[in-house]
Parts: structure tokens; sequence; C-alpha cells
């Protein structure tokens, strides 16, 4: 019996609301459904939304009013499944931990809404969405059997970069592989967020488990992240399936447009606070090994500055390092408390660039990369890029690819060398599941 499935990603933006993202959601899942495909991925974060562009208002050792607002905003922003901070996975998953009095369900709706489309559809489908359990938020995925509802939830277990100030840590119990048959077709499937594809005992983990369908919902649209969709093809053998969202700055949720450190007012009615380029600034700076600097405001030293075209700062060093070397330009970054971040001008030139309000509102913010691989590392679909809305890649796999990649590699059993490397993760059986 032929092992074919059709399989889609949805390139698709968070809206402005959960309501309306839930909407664009179960619309594309009606499309999916008419088009005859079993199974859609959604993006990282899709409900709840990724927070590009946003700084909560951080600095090292400082966080502003304007910042805590902006979290305020997200936090709401984000979905309430009716699980515990810790996780309580299974009981969680299959509905035994208790409710409020009165009320029908934990949690404020979205998982049995989820429920409802994948049911009324037909299809599976696999979301990334932003948590809230108690007091932190976590980026979550969830799997939804259009028969039997949610089947496995699991949280990022290692938020990259800034994340890391707004996303707690999930246990890396989650990590658990699970199971279905769709058409005939059994699947072992998992999900891998974002750069916990760059985790190489992650991915093992899910190797181990003999993952057949290999999940990573991303925030990555680097030209980077294409080669390491196909690298997991081929070592894991399993079809890979990559979500990204695309968008232009002016489509970024209202809450992110509403809370950017602009000329605009901030949330708290204050104005933000810029240098003033005609001030002579006196500052005591260090030198970090990669020739950074951070500089203290003090009575000592004085420089003069120009404004530069993003609101920061410039400043010419009025003594070089050397008599070999021209005037150093640095670009300085102010923070709430009157301390001061420099930075090289070349070297700020590559970072990302701040928020100032000054871009277009047509620029790419995220310009998607979604795509499908087979087995042997080969591009299926994709990568779809600079694709805002309708964004659909859909395939039809072979399964039984999977199989045939084994002839001759393995990674988790004939070419895992198991009786000298070994792997364990705390609280998680990586053996195949049943």
């Amino acid at each position: 019996m032929p092992q074919v499935l059709k399989l889609a990603v949805a390139q698709s933006r968070t809206l402005s609301t959960n309501t309306e993202t839930l909407e664009a959601l179960a619309s594309t899942t009606r499309d999916a459904a008419q088009q005859g495909i079993h199974l859609v991925l959604f993006p990282e974060a899709y409900l709840g939304g990724y927070p590009r562009t946003c700084t909560f208002g951080a600095a090292v050792g400082a966080r502003d009013p304007a910042g805590r607002e902006q979290f305020l905003q997200y936090f709401h922003s984000a979905v309430d499944l009716g699980d515990t901070p810790v996780g309580a996975g299974d009981e969680w998953v299959d509905r035994k931990l208790p409710t409020a009095k009165g009320a029908e369900y934990r949690g404020d709706g979205t998982r049995e809404e989820l429920e409802r489309i994948a049911r009324d559809n037909g299809v599976f489908v696999v979301t990334g969405l932003v948590e809230r359990a108690g007091g932190s938020l976590y980026c979550t995925v969830v799997y939804v059997c259009p028969k039997l509802g949610v089947i496995g939830k699991r949280r990022k277990v290692m938020p990259t970069g800034s994340e890391r100030l707004i996303w707690a840590q999930g246990s890396p119990s989650t990590l658990k592989a699970v199971t279905t048959t769709i058409a005939g077709v059994r699947l072992t499937l998992a999900a891998a967020i974002c750069w916990e594809n760059y985790m190489p005992l992650l991915r093992y983990s899910l190797y181990s488990q003999n993952v057949n369908l290999y999940l990573a919902p991303t925030a990555d649209a680097r030209d980077t992240w294409l080669p390491l969709m196909r690298t997991i093809a081929c070592e894991g053998r399993a079809v890979v399936l990559s979500a990204n969202q695309c968008v232009r700055r002016r489509n970024l949720p209202k809450w992110i447009l509403g809370n950017q450190s602009t000329d605009k007012e901030h949330p708290n009615g204050s104005k933000p606070q810029h240098t003033n380029p005609s001030r002579r600034r006196s500052s005591t700076i260090t030198r970090t090994e990669d020739n950074h600097e951070i500089s203290w405001p003090s009575s000592g030293l004085q420089s003069d500055g120009e404004k530069h075209t993003n609101g920061s700062l410039v400043l010419e060093d009025s003594q070089p390092e050397s008599p070999h070397k021209s005037r150093r330009r640095s670009v300085i970054t102010r923070t709430a408390d009157n301390h001061e971040i420099v930075l090289p001008a070349a070297a700020a030139a590559t970072a990302e660039k701040p928020v100032t309000g000054d871009e277009d509102d047509d620029d790419f913010v995220s310009q998607g990369g979604s795509c499908i691989i087979d087995p042997m590392g080969t591009v299926l679909a994709g990568p779809l890029w600079k694709v805002e809305d309708g964004g659909l890649l859909t395939v039809e796999v072979d399964f039984e690819d999977c199989e045939r990649g084994r002839l001759d590699l393995d990674v988790a059993g004939s070419y895992s060398r198991n009786d000298a490397f070994r792997l364990e993760v705390t609280g998680l059986d990586i053996n195949p599941p049943p």
C-alpha cells in the first residue's frame, strides 16, 4: 500500500489580535482541506506573535517603563492553554487537570478552538504559539489531530538571544515525539523550534525516537536556514517541514507598532530622550576585546558628536588609537539611566538596526523562506521568499523514502555506534514510541 501523504507549510503572519489570527488559521486550514492536504504546519509563535523589532526597553543592567508596558501588551497577546508553569505533560494532554468551579475547560479556549478547526476540516494542524502559564511566557508547538484533538505539546527549551528575556525555558521532557496514523500512513512526528535545530544533541534526541516527519517552525529568514534543513533531512532520513512568517514592517501586530521607542509619545506619555548633538559629552570609555566600547557618564573625557541618521549619536575621537589609523567613528545608544553603549560605526552598520520610526513601512522585517525537504535532502518546495499572505507550499511525499534512506544511514541505529556513544535526556525516554 502506498505510504503517500499530501503535506503543507503555511507562510502565514500573525495579525493584530488572536481572534483575527485564529480566523486566518481556520481559513488557511479550509483551503488546505480543499486541496486534499493531510497535515499543515504554521510558523513559530504564530498565535501570540513573534516580537520582532521589540526591545522591551532592556539593556544590561537597565529596564525602562515603556519596555515594561510593551511586555504587558505582549503578555496579554499570549494564549492560555490551561497548562501549568512546569508543564503537566500527559495530564494536560488527557485533560486530567482540575478546572475552575463552573468552568467548562482550563485556559482561554484557544486549545478548544484549534481542535474544532482541525476536526471541522479533517486536517492535522501543527502550529507555533506563545503560551502564557502563571507569570511566564513559553514558545510552544501543539500537535492537533482532527480525530483526537491535541495529542501533544512542547515548549522551546532554549530561547535564542533576546528571546531569553521574555520566554522561559521549557522542559526537555516535552521533546517527546507523538505518533498518529493518517490515511493509513503511520507517522512519528516531533518539532524542533527555530535555533533548537542548531543543537546537535537535541536533534539526535528526535532522531533516536525514529521521527519520520521532522517539523521546524522558525523565525529565521537567513539564507543559512535552507542548508540546515537539508542537512537535518539527510541526516535524519526524515521529511522536513519548515514554516516561517513573512512580514512587512507596516504589518507587524499593532501592539508592536504602538509601543516602539520613536519620536512619538511612549505609552507612559513621556517623550524619548535623544542626545543633543551640539552638546559636548563627558564620558569614561572602557574598550572590550572585540573593539566595542562601554561609555559611562563622567566628568572626564569630552568629545563632540553629530546626529546619526537613525537617531543615535555618532562620535569622532579627538585622538586616534595610533598615528596609522584614521579618526574612529562610533555609534552611541543611551539607556534609560543615562548609561551609554558604544559600537564602532562599521560594526553597528552590520548589526540589526534599532527601530527609530524612520524605517520604510514597506521593508520586510522577515522575508519568509518556508520550505519542504525530502529524506535525502532534496528540496521539494521553496524556499518561499517575500510572499507575505497566501503562501502555502504543498507536496506529496512517500514516507517509504525514509526507510529507503536507511539502507546506508541510520544515525540513531546502525550508524550510531551506540555501544560507544550514548545520549541521555532528563525526563525523556528517547527510544522510539510504541
